[in-house]
């Protein structure tokens, strides 16, 4: 068969193959914790603005995605940018959404006229009072720890530009370890 094109395998050897594959799975590897630490985050919490349900020293896990989707939802545990100074970084619950008229009366919360079910709030503050429109893409942020915490009660509404990430996840201590109410 004079004329006829012969096609010819080189076979690689299987250590080449190993390592090629090894390298590929680096790199893939590689990728996906960039893609992951682009995404999420882990902090720690200073401070006790929201015990019971989180204490000072807690590891929590951020997703800094929900924000950039504007998935944010009443009675989500946020870290924001401190409205009074930004090398600050809060952590807050969502009480009131952009157009929504938030009231505290008492220390108790009413959003367009309907009290606000917290059952994550120990204590209320009877101190305080206020009402507002949270303007559109602004955020009414409250620590649960409401004796204790500097909020928009203090620094007024966030805007969704100063969310950092929504926080769904403690990671330490292990005991208390799981997702957040």
């Amino acid at each position: 068969m004079q004329g006829e094109a012969q096609e010819q395998l080189v076979e690689q050897p299987v250590a080449g193959r190993s390592v090629e594959a090894l390298w590929t799975g680096a790199k893939a590897g590689a990728l996906l914790v960039a893609l992951y630490m682009s995404l999420f985050h882990v902090s720690i919490v200073r401070g006790g603005s929201m015990s019971p349900g989180i204490h000072d020293g807690d590891r929590i896990l951020v997703d800094q995605l929900g924000p950039l989707l504007g998935s944010v939802a009443r009675g989500d545990i946020v870290v924001l940018r401190c409205p009074l100074d930004p090398r600050y970084d809060y952590i807050k619950r969502v009480v009131a959404l952009p157009g929504e008229t938030v009231e505290v009366r008492h220390g108790r919360v009413w959003i367009d006229g309907f009290e606000l079910d917290e059952p994550y709030v120990e204590r209320q503050d009877p101190r305080s009072a206020l009402r507002m429109v949270v303007p559109d893409d602004s955020y009414f942020v409250m620590g649960d720890n409401r004796r204790h915490s500097s909020d928009s009660r203090e620094f007024g509404v966030v805007a969704g530009e100063q969310l950092v990430g929504v926080v769904g996840v403690r990671l330490w201590p292990l005991e208390r370890a799981g997702a957040l109410p």
